[in-house]
């Protein structure tokens, strides 16, 4: 198990589509346990793999926010949308591929998500809250969106900008 570079925006592979995951190979199996280091070292609660620089339909998630709350970490392979409500929340988002940014995102309060999970198997659970929030974020990483999106132009641009600043400064050491 290795720690992975997490992609910074604007990056051209965060806006590609992924492909999906044939089968599950002892190959996405190290990779998922990768990313998990990788995502919990961050610290986050979700990392899709194209952050990591992996063109493939798989990301790991972990809202589990409580003290007393037991980690849950989640690895969905090919997972898919099956129902999202109507009702909505609006939640202060971040992405570890845009460090220290956030901005207030609208999506569904709920949904249901179908996943092949690294035991081969099929899986299917409803997420609410924050829970919810982060599987919508990570799903949208697959498909080449960024929750940059799904805000402002002008307030996209100024984080863009600000990006495009740090990487400038991580080049240079």
């Amino acid at each position: 198990m290795s720690l992975r570079p997490i992609l910074i925006h604007p990056d051209p592979r965060l806006k590609k589509v992924c492909e999906p995951i044939a089968r599950i190979t002892p190959e996405i199996e190290a990779l998922a346990d990768d990313m998990l280091a990788t995502m919990y070292d961050a610290p986050g609660i979700g990392l899709a793999a194209p952050q990591v620089g992996v063109l493939k339909r798989m990301f790991v998630v972990d809202a589990s926010r409580e003290p007393d709350e037991a980690p849950r970490a989640i690895v969905m392979v090919n997972p898919e949308l099956d129902w999202s409500s109507e009702e909505t929340n609006g939640y202060e988002e971040g992405c570890l591929s845009v460090p220290d940014q956030y901005a207030e995102v609208t999506r569904p309060a709920q949904v249901r998500m179908r996943w092949t999970g690294l035991d081969g198997k099929d899986h299917s659970e409803e997420f609410d809250g924050l829970w919810a929030t982060c599987v919508q974020h990570e799903l949208d990483h697959l498909n080449g969106v960024m929750f940059l999106d799904h805000i402002s132009a002008i307030k996209r641009q100024m984080i863009t900008r600000r990006m495009v600043k740090l990487k400038r400064e991580m080049a240079r050491g």
